[in-house]
């Protein structure tokens, strides 16, 4: 048996076993180790100890604790509802009204807090209630929501793009920058399928009128948000700072900021490091995983053997890159983003390698395909994120159908980034340091 055809047996059973309900992280770890003793026996237990060993002691991977707990003070100290203030006093009159708030709470937020799930959840319980008051049909709302969730694994910081620098090699300081751009042109697309979708449709739905005084005043609640975001950006943009540092940087602003609003208590620090340090053991397992498997299919030789036969075709650089927008699109209907990611980069790094893809635009590209497996049926996170907090328990045909439109959006948003790479690669090219 050749070894591409052992290479794809393996990776479908790794699928299989995921689909199964078995833990990711265990999975590539599983597979990882039986596939490289096989091959060399005991001695590949060695190496991937250390393999292991030196993972877990790069200080890259430091920023993955640091974020974690940084957007788990902004989650709990009260910001999210403060922000939707805002948002709603200045965007409530447009047409889409408070769903152009949702998108826009959802990006100021996604930009501090690293989470897709975490921005989905937050922004829906605070949003769905006065989207019922004011008659917005319950499928706009909860798709809004649910799209808008996404933007928090590609406006940075995020996880996504620590665990993809890390496994390829890859400036996450570059990474960082090279998402803004990117989420901030989505959500504007976002937006404006909002502005004509119900510019067409002349729904009537309640306005939020807010005095030109009152909006001025509630701007002081974007402080918080902001100067996170400016610190942590701003930091690896002029190069006096790593990820890691600017983590470090961010969350003593974001600490100052919660001490001054007097809300520091034990049992804040105690609920932030709990949930923290399980979101961050569940992250680093994966890793793990991922870097044995890598390691296995490296001295096997599937790896090479799998990106020479992906190449003999002779596709071109686009020819490749749509094939894996269908790919990472059936992909991630059935499995949860950071899986579908960490399970196929050494697979679909190589390749895209070979035809003269750009690192920095890869990650951007393949961050884009698990914001899409987000929102796809059957299993999108975000759509069960949102589906779980609405108030009215309907069924979530109402989720999947209002996301669509959004899912459409991002597939038109992959072929521009494929036509005109510069939206990723303009702004890291430009960084200092």
């Amino acid at each position: 048996m050749s070894m591409v055809a052992i290479g794809v047996i393996g990776f479908l059973v790794m699928v299989a076993l995921m689909l199964i309900g078995l833990p990711i992280g265990a999975v590539m770890l599983l597979m990882g180790l039986g596939g490289g003793m096989l091959a060399f026996g005991n001695a590949f237990l060695v190496s991937s100890a250390s393999v292991a060993w030196g993972t877990m002691s790069d200080n890259g991977l430091t920023a993955i604790p640091l974020f974690v707990l940084l957007g788990e003070f902004l989650l709990r100290s009260g910001m999210a509802d403060r922000m939707y203030t805002v948002f709603a006093a200045w965007l409530g009159r447009l047409p889409g009204g408070l769903l152009h708030t949702n998108i826009g709470c959802c990006a100021l937020f996604a930009a501090t807090s690293g989470s897709s799930v975490a921005t989905a959840a937050t922004i829906g319980t605070v949003a769905l209630p006065s989207l019922q008051r004011h008659g917005y049909p319950m499928r706009d709302a909860l798709g809004s929501l649910a799209a808008g969730g996404t933007l928090g694994i590609m406006i940075p910081p995020s996880i996504n793009f620590i665990v993809f620098g890390s496994m390829t090699n890859t400036s996450v300081g570059k990474l960082f920058i090279a998402g803004i751009l990117p989420g901030l042109l989505l959500t504007a697309s976002f937006m404006l399928w909002i502005y004509l979708s119900h510019s067409l449709r002349h729904e009537k739905v309640a306005t939020v009128n807010v005095p030109w005084a009152e909006r001025l005043r509630l701007l002081r609640y974007l402080i918080e948000p902001v100067g996170v975001f400016g610190v942590v950006m701003g930091s690896l943009y002029l190069g006096i700072a790593t990820a890691t540092e600017s983590a470090a940087l961010g969350l003593v602003v974001v600490l100052a900021f919660v001490i001054a609003q007097g809300k520091l208590s034990v049992a804040l620090l105690k609920n932030c490091f709990i949930s923290s340090a399980k979101t961050t053991g569940m992250i680093l397992l994966i890793v793990i995983g991922a870097f044995v498997l890598n390691l296995a299919l490296s001295l096997t030789g599937i790896g090479e053997a799998l990106t020479k036969w992906v190449t003999s075709f002779g596709l071109s650089r686009v020819e490749t890159l749509l094939v894996l927008i269908g790919f990472y699109l059936l992909l991630g209907m059935f499995m949860d983003t950071l899986s579908m990611m960490v399970a196929t980069i050494p697979l679909s790094f190589p390749v895209v390698a070979a035809v003269g893809v750009d690192p920095v635009w890869f990650g951007v590209f393949i961050v884009l395909m698990c914001e899409l497996g987000l929102i796809t049926p059957p299993v999108g996170m975000n759509l069960f994120v949102v589906q779980g907090i609405r108030p009215d328990r309907g069924r979530i045909d109402d989720v999947i159908w209002g996301a669509l439109p959004y899912a459409i959006i991002m597939i038109l948003f992959a072929l521009l980034l494929i036509a005109v790479p510069g939206i990723a690669t303009a702004l890291p090219e430009l960084m200092r340091g």
